[in-house]
């Protein structure tokens, strides 16, 4: 058996093996780098493995003007060698380590995540650091990956969940980066060049705006060199933060023509802060509202009593730089304003604040139930650890949320709905043939 595939079969079975830690037995510990990088912590010394999670605050909301898509073609390609290594000789030597590391972005953070042996985490960390300091972005690979993002746009052009989307955002964030896509439209991307690659990196992957979470089987004496090593060389500054997001929702119907015996509904309002003192409140609402499956209001109007959709749903979305209240769902073409004026209804009453002793149970006792299932491995545990910290949650939060769930009462619930919901605010994007919606 050789090394290589040994290596694989080891890590397949580390993969398999993870088991989850029980949020209350998490010891969060940080640790700072010699060189100031800081990181939170969880050691578990019993199976020879490491996830490491950093982010990058700010995302593609630091692309440059004029250069929508670069932040995401830049780290779709970080990937496609470094160092003395091409893409195949990157992907080869990944293998051969039996390490994982993914790239991604998202409005506000760039995500690296990485998966290694303890016996081979010196080498992983170098290869990786290779991919984070010494990226060639070459022609022929920038153009292979330019080709793949314009694939990405002209399919989601025909897609009617992506239109109603990026016509919601663009009504609600307007000229703001969230207001359009990451990706970037077909001309901003084609008129990406190389040299662009490397000014993106450096607008959004620098230390000032770091974020590193660690979890399995390494000490805060290892960890420490080991962030200097990673991150150390980056640039100690990057872009200036996009300023806040000036929402523009405001109440009615949008219609996006598109050619399908379904119309496909987004829909939403201005939101809620998750440092504002009534968000938990808010949370067990929306569970009740729209994010409790089966059980919400939304689902059993909709669907259950009168057979409009397959299924609906809300959800709060705290963006770092503003917040809106969103639900989403589809319906053949001549049911849609019917659908849309139940939605209105329901979230009128929502807006009263009234729930049952039975619903505040049933939702805190499933969001407190719930939790503990997302720590299922080290991977799970190093992403929502680096998550707390972009939405700049204190580190013994993981031990505090669900006595603060538990805490809600019917009082809290009421007086966040009359003061955040607003049913005359919500604005609906309809994409599709909607029939007696103008």
């Amino acid at each position: 058996m050789t090394m290589a595939l040994r290596l694989r079969l080891a890590a397949l079975t580390l993969f398999a093996a993870l088991l989850a830690l029980p949020a209350h037995a998490l010891e969060i510990e940080e640790v700072t780098s010699p060189k100031g990088i800081r990181a939170w912590l969880v050691e578990a010394h019993d199976i020879p493995f490491t996830a490491l999670e950093i982010r990058f605050r700010g995302g593609a909301s630091l692309d440059a003007p004029g250069k929508r898509g670069a932040i995401n073609l830049m780290t779709a390609t970080l990937e496609e060698g470094s160092a003395d290594l091409d893409s195949q000789g990157f992907a080869a030597a990944q293998e051969a380590l039996a390490a994982s590391f993914r790239f991604d972005v998202d409005d506000d953070a760039l995500s690296i995540s990485a998966r290694m042996l303890s016996e081979n985490r010196a080498q992983a960390v170098d290869l990786l650091r290779g991919a984070l300091i010494e990226p060639h972005f070459d022609q022929a690979s920038v153009d292979r990956v330019r080709g793949q993002v314009l694939s990405i746009i002209a399919s989601d052009a025909q897609d009617p969940n992506h239109l109603a989307g990026e016509t919601f955002r663009k009504l609600a964030y307007g000229d703001h980066p969230y207001g359009s896509s990451r990706n970037g439209t077909m001309e901003s991307v084609q008129a990406l060049t190389r040299e662009d690659m490397f000014d993106a990196k450096a607008r959004v992957m620098a230390r000032d705006r770091v974020i590193v979470s660690a979890v399995g089987d390494i000490t805060p004496e290892e960890l420490g060199p080991l962030l200097d090593t990673l991150l150390g060389d980056l640039p100690e500054t990057g872009a200036e933060m996009p300023p806040r997001a000036e929402l523009g929702l405001s109440g009615g119907v949008t219609v996006v023509p598109f050619d399908t015996p379904q119309s496909v509904v987004v829909f939403g309002q201005d939101g809620i802060a998750m440092d504002d003192p009534d968000f938990f409140a808010a949370y067990v609402l929306n569970q009740i509202l729209g994010a409790g499956g089966f059980s919400s209001r939304l689902m059993e109007e909709v669907r259950e009593k009168r057979g409009l959709t397959y299924g609906i749903y809300t959800y709060l979305v705290p963006k770092d730089l503003a917040e809106t209240w969103q639900g989403s769902f589809a319906s053949a073409n001549e049911k849609v304003a019917e659908a849309i004026e139940i939605v209105k209804a329901e979230w009128a009453r929502a807006a009263s604040g009234a729930v049952t002793e039975a619903e505040l149970r049933d939702a805190k006792t499933y969001l407190t139930g719930a939790y503990p299932l997302r720590f299922d491995g080290n991977g799970k545990i190093a992403d929502i650890l680096a998550g707390m910290q972009l939405n700049h949650m204190p580190i013994d939060y993981i031990n505090t949320r669900n006595e603060q769930v538990e805490a809600v009462t019917a009082e809290d619930v009421a007086r966040v709905a009359q003061r955040v919901l607003h049913a005359d605010a919500l604005r609906f994007v309809v994409a599709g043939q909607p029939v007696g919606l103008n």
